[in-house]
């Protein structure tokens, strides 16, 4: 639970300890809301004429998260947390704060009517949530005696993904050491409910991606088959599916009106022209079209593969445009990039940008590059970040270069799959770093939209590990670190 810097280093020039980010479930249950008002360069929000939406299974399911306290039935006494304890207090609070907290989520919360005061009934409780499926629980602490930490251990070792909430009072090193890194299970140790209300939106984020349907558009055959661990479904559909669709749809008004807001926003227009950018945009209503077909909550396509020897646009703008409006949308079939898209989306409420990691020697930093970046990087109820419309570096179609803010705190996360039937898990390379600058290409070849990012660790560039990691604003490495542990996915900061 080690504290860090501001997770927004935005221009409001404060700090935040992790402990302090996460305080209130505002922060991260609420998403981008406390986001906004902190950039002056971000413009009013970019509006979509019947934008996209989800389609898939993960759009319409509610989490359910089963809850209970567990204390002694007596008096504390001398024993901690001790008479000076307020017991029913603190439950009527920590009540009042889940509750709103899971309503902010949309999930499905069912606390218990009565603390847990026994082993017996704490097993009973975990039984019933086995048998029911719950997709979470959430164990708060009343009591540091008795029954109380067993019980906390038995939550730990079920099968349900579980957060254990101990305010201060509750629990010694000696009760939380065996437990800390228990696989399925995180613990917040804390009077601050801001980190029980993360574990709330780790629950929900979790159960969501568990049911995320991703149409994969490539090759010739059709398949589904799930993303090792994530439990993501990957439905492979023919790369036709998409130039089919995309040669017999007709440009629309609102093709237009999105192609011409495209361009009166850009900062500067370099090489794509009017069409290029209509033709970006047909694509991504095209994409809309086959998430409904086929029912599916994300996307991504073996983009070069299928139509880098045609004329139809690469769908660059339409990815980007898809990250925008919450759609996690992955380049060049890249499954492990999928579910980053997944994770960043439902549990930091933010797009990333997918990248070709470049290293820079000069100053020991990386440069993400690619040419299909989202601009509401602030987070989807915020307005866009300034952009450029380019050609993309085979100088062709439209990519709008989203400009990242210089000392921005950013994150990098990239998801290496492992084995579908559990004998090798998934692994997830977790980076923080400052934003140093934004490379212009040309007079630097490769990707038009080139982010710099110092990272903190001691890994050497040349040799920096992954492909295709996600690049997002805020500084989450702790927070993807506990989402991973939640998951029983190995973590490691790079």
């Amino acid at each position: 639970m080690s504290s860090g810097r501001c997770p927004l280093k935005c221009s409001c020039n404060h700090n935040l300890s992790r402990r302090q980010f996460i305080r209130g479930s505002a922060g991260v249950v609420a998403g981008s809301v406390f986001l906004q008002g902190c950039n002056p360069l971000v413009k009013e929000p970019m509006e979509t004429q019947n934008p996209i939406r989800q389609c898939g299974p993960a759009s319409k399911y509610v989490p359910t998260i089963k809850a209970a306290f567990v204390r002694r039935k007596e008096d504390y006494g001398m024993l901690w947390p001790g008479a000076v304890y307020d017991g029913k207090a603190a439950q009527k609070m920590y009540t009042e704060k889940m509750t709103s907290t899971a309503a902010k989520l949309g999930a499905k919360f069912d606390l218990r009517s009565q603390p847990l005061y026994s082993l017996e009934e704490a097993e009973a409780w975990i039984t019933e949530a086995e048998a029911q499926k719950a997709d979470g629980l959430l164990l708060v602490m009343l009591d540091r005696q008795r029954h109380s930490w067993p019980s906390a251990t038995k939550v730990a070792h079920s099968t349900i993904p579980s957060i254990i909430y101990s305010p201060l009072g509750t629990s010694f090193t000696t009760n939380t050491i065996h437990l800390a890194e228990t696989p399925g299970c995180v613990i917040y140790s804390t009077n601050d409910f801001g980190q029980a209300a993360y574990g709330m939106k780790m629950l929900c984020a979790s159960a969501k991606m568990r049911r995320t349907r991703c149409v994969v558009i490539r090759g010739r055959n059709r398949s589904e088959a799930p993303l090792a661990d994530t439990g993501i479904s990957m439905r492979v559909v023919p790369a036709t599916t998409f130039i089919e669709q995309y040669n017999k749809t007709t440009v629309s008004k609102d093709m237009l009106a999105m192609a011409d807001d495209y361009l009166r926003r850009a900062r500067k227009v370099t090489g794509a022209t009017r069409q290029d950018v209509i033709n970006g945009v047909k694509s991504y209503y095209v994409a809309g079209r086959i998430l409904e077909a086929e029912q599916a909550d994300a996307i991504t396509m073996d983009c070069l593969g299928a139509l880098g020897r045609i004329k139809v646009s690469l769908p660059c703008i339409a990815w980007s445009r898809m990250n925008d409006d919450g759609i996690p949308a992955a380049c060049e079939a890249d499954y492990g990039a999928v579910a980053s898209h997944t994770i960043t989306q439902y549990l930091f409420d933010r797009p990333g940008f997918q990248q070709d990691p470049v290293a820079d020697t000069a100053d020991d930093s990386i440069i993400g590059a690619h040419c299909s970046c989202p601009t509401k990087l602030n987070g989807f109820d915020s307005g866009p970040e300034p952009f450029d419309l380019m050609h993309h570096h085979g100088n062709r179609d439209a990519v709008p270069r989203t400009l990242w803010q210089v000392g921005r705190r950013a994150t990098s996360i990239d998801l290496l799959p492992g084995k579908a039937d559990g004998s090798s898990p998934t692994k997830v390379l977790i980076s923080a770093g400052t934003v140093l600058e934004n490379m212009d290409v040309p007079p630097s070849g490769g990707c038009v939209v080139s982010v710099k990012i110092k990272f903190d660790g001691t890994q050497e560039v040349l040799s920096f590990p992954g492909f295709h990691q996600i690049f997002f604003y805020g500084d989450y490495a702790h927070q993807m670190k506990d989402f991973c542990q939640l998951n029983k996915f190995e973590a490691e900061i790079v």
